[in-house]
């Protein structure tokens, strides 16, 4: 089979222009959101929807979070994830598999104000690829360096194509100082070749810190150029929706103020690995 997004092969990068459609969706008129929403979510591969989830739902899945992330022994092997570079204490980064082992974030993932809208914006029915709780701790929450998932998800996990989006549910108000996620609209239109052989088991480091598959910086300033970069603050509640091949990353976070948020990547079934 013809590889149409080989990377980490060449010893210099490249770009390659995106073939397939960003929106698969038969028509406009059944969109569970505003046809301006699936417009934008098109050309800039990012939307941010305010007000989805009310205080109420909020609260409860924050006291979730917040009671996972203080009984780690009680995940999952391998689902917890620490910051590096904490000063002597394990700083919980993220927790994977929210949907596996917790009924309430189990409820979210299904829920159809996410997964109906998926499904409507992938073109196909859908399952969860990967699911996770992002925390943002003050004074400690490291960065994410710039990337494409969908070159890491494609090169180290072989997902076929470019068919899957990811959904962060805003647990806290996002302050935009705390580290918000950038986003280089249209970058999704671009995929990135990065250079550097992957190594063993290289899954386990990233996840602390991603040190291959990271773009190189010639190629991120041509993006940001191209289309800009954003950082929306949006509050809690709100779902930041993305294309899997837009690039983002983020900063650290040195303020008094966390952010934390479920993330849910939901693939088409057409595209399963």
């Amino acid at each position: 089979m013809d590889d149409l997004y080989p990377s980490r092969y060449r010893s210099e990068p490249a770009i390659v222009r995106r073939t397939t459609p960003v929106v698969h969706a038969d028509s406009v008129d059944a969109a569970p959101i505003g046809v301006s929403m699936v417009r934008q979510y098109e050309r800039d591969g990012v939307i941010v929807l305010e007000n989805v989830f009310d205080s109420d739902e909020v609260a409860v899945l924050k006291r979730a979070a917040d009671q996972l992330r203080v009984a780690p022994g009680q995940l999952s092997s391998g689902t917890v994830i620490t910051e590096p570079e904490t000063s002597g204490e394990d700083v919980v980064r993220s927790i994977f598999a929210i949907h596996q082992q917790s009924d309430v974030f189990f409820k979210l993932a299904v829920d159809e104000r996410l997964a109906g809208l998926a499904r409507y914006l992938l073109g196909d029915q859908v399952y969860m690829h990967q699911s996770r709780l992002n925390y943002k701790p003050a004074f400690q929450g490291k960065q994410f360096y710039w990337h494409s998932d969908f070159e890491t998800w494609h090169i180290e996990d072989g997902m076929p194509d470019m068919r899957a989006l990811s959904m962060s549910v805003m647990l806290t108000d996002n302050h935009p100082a705390a580290g918000p996620t950038l986003f280089l609209p249209g970058s999704h239109t671009s995929y990135v070749e990065c250079v550097g052989e992957t190594p063993e088991n290289h899954y386990k480091d990233s996840l602390k810190k991603q040190e291959y598959g990271i773009p190189d910086g010639d190629s991120l300033t041509q993006l940001a150029n191209e289309g800009g970069i954003i950082s929306p603050p949006p509050p809690a509640g709100s779902v930041v929706i993305f294309d899997c091949n837009t690039m983002h990353g983020s900063n650290s976070n040195i303020t008094p103020f966390e952010r934390t948020n479920a993330f849910f990547v939901f693939n088409a079934w057409c595209n399963r690995l």
